[in-house]
């Protein structure tokens, strides 16, 4: 067995394996990336770019859909599903290659196969048959998650999809029916609808997506069904019958009420489970809680040397929450060596990291909602401004939609901000940066915002908070 020695070396590629390597590399350490599939990970490859250019497709084509809206004539409309299918998969290539380019830049060496600690300080990988023993000073494990699946619930490709199987569709099902309504689901939900799906969403919840804030979540689940999406909230499937060209879905909804939905396909969307089995975790007691490994504010797991992030560690599963925790951990260990340039380092505070759902209209969000405020015990101030009160989103036709701020009514800390509405996934940064700067509400009163901007409204629904809006 062949033996290569680092200073670090990361088991995984996605956002957070990556993007960990670069900084270690970047302050001088010799770094190497394992990885046993494509450069980028799941979510590269098989997650958030290539949803979104599946949603951005799906929007063109609503724009075109609307063009009498803006004084426009369109001819024949239509859509080649494998060419939409073709654009996706050709910007996940070439981001992967974006990435094997930073490893080379970088001068990060990429070993390729299934790796495994063997005991802290030591990884085996193997591809091919062939072993390869690699040792690192500092071992990080970032080796991502995957589609959770329950015994009656399994996928097989055909008939029944994970979102790996939605990306790469060969041809639009006629009727779709999507079990489980957080982010995955709903964007499928969306693009297939705007596609000329018939699709049903099954929620166990009261509501979609219930992470966000009931208003929000009220809101969208309107907006949802004037769609045309049939949604069925407090619901769960029970049964899949597959047939050969259908399946036959038994929803059992509250208080034991049951029917069968016939479709073409179904998307199980349920959530993620960590990619904790087989890399050596329980050989080197490294403790596992559901699925995910356990580790401290900075990724420390407690066995010397072997750190963990991103998805591997439990929620919230978002890549930008993998890639800071990478860079979080690598400066933690830096500064823990005495690395000169490493003087100041914070563990990330999961309060500050935004989330975002690329439906339509989309949903993006960062703190706590109303409800998670007042239970915290605060006193609040809640603002609120509506898109139609904007006149950018009026002129650009997307006049659908909401800004909400929840602040602590004594000190004027903003708890909270939650958005529905075009672009909001751009817009919520503000609210981030505001947050993440311990901003009141009188910094953000005092913000100039430019004018005429769909940004407007964040300052709006501010000052509504405190009974200054100026626009309603």
């Amino acid at each position: 067995m062949t033996a290569q020695k680092f200073d670090m070396v990361v088991l995984g590629s996605g956002p957070g394996g990556y993007v960990a390597a670069i900084r270690a590399a970047q302050l001088g350490y010799e770094t190497a990336v394992i990885e046993r599939a494509e450069l980028g990970g799941i979510c590269l490859n098989w997650g958030c770019i290539p949803t979104k250019a599946l949603l951005r497709s799906a929007e063109v084509f609503h724009n075109m859909k609307h063009a009498a809206d803006y004084g426009l004539v369109a001819g024949q409309l239509g859509f080649d599903i494998d060419k939409v299918v073709s654009r996706s998969r050709g910007i996940a290539g070439q981001l992967s290659a974006g990435i094997k380019h930073l490893m080379k830049k970088n001068k990060i060496t990429v070993i390729e196969g299934n790796g495994k600690l063997v005991k802290p300080g030591v990884l085996s990988v193997e591809k091919d048959g062939k072993k390869t023993e690699v040792h690192g000073t500092d071992i990080i494990l970032a080796t991502g998650a995957r589609a959770k699946e329950l015994p009656h619930l399994k996928a097989d490709g055909e008939r029944v999809w994970t979102y790996r199987h939605a990306l790469t569709p060969k041809e639009v099902p006629g009727k779709l029916l999507v079990i489980g309504s957080g982010a995955i689901g709903i964007e499928f939900a969306s693009f297939y609808n705007e596609l000329g799906s018939d699709v049903t969403v099954v929620e166990m919840m009261d509501r979609v997506m219930p992470v966000e804030d009931e208003e929000i979540s009220a809101f969208s689940q309107k907006s949802f069904k004037s769609q045309g999406i049939n949604i069925m909230t407090e619901a769960s499937v029970t049964k899949l019958d597959k047939k050969a060209k259908t399946v036959v879905c038994t929803v059992e909804s509250k208080g034991g009420k049951s029917q069968q939905i016939e479709v073409d396909n179904v998307i199980i969307a349920i959530g993620i489970d960590g990619n904790a089995e087989n890399i050596g975790l329980e050989e080197n007691k490294i403790k596992v809680d559901r699925g995910h490994v356990v580790t401290d504010e900075w990724g420390h797991t407690g066995v010397n040397g072997v750190h963990a992030i991103g998805d591997l560690t439990g929620p919230p599963w978002l890549a930008h929450k993998a890639s800071h925790e990478g860079v979080v951990l690598v400066e933690k260990i830096a500064k823990d060596k005495g690395h000169k340039e490493i003087t100041d380092v914070h563990p990330m505070d999961k309060g500050n990291i935004p989330g975002c759902t690329y439906c339509r209209p989309q949903v993006a969000s960062v703190g706590m909602t109303e409800k998670a405020a007042i239970a915290a015990g605060h006193k609040v101030k809640v603002g609120r401004f509506p898109f139609i009160g904007n006149g950018k989103a009026i002129a650009m036709g997307e006049a659908e939609g909401m800004m909400k701020t929840v602040f602590d009514a004594k000190t004027g800390e903003m708890l909270g901000a939650h958005m529905v509405g075009a672009e909001v996934t751009e817009m919520i940064q503000g609210y981030t940066v505001a947050r993440t700067l311990e901003t009141t509400e009188v910094e953000l009163m005092h913000t100039v915002f430019p004018h005429p901007t769909m940004s407007e409204m964040m300052h709006e629904a501010v000052l509504d908070a405190f009974g200054k809006t100026l626009h309603m």
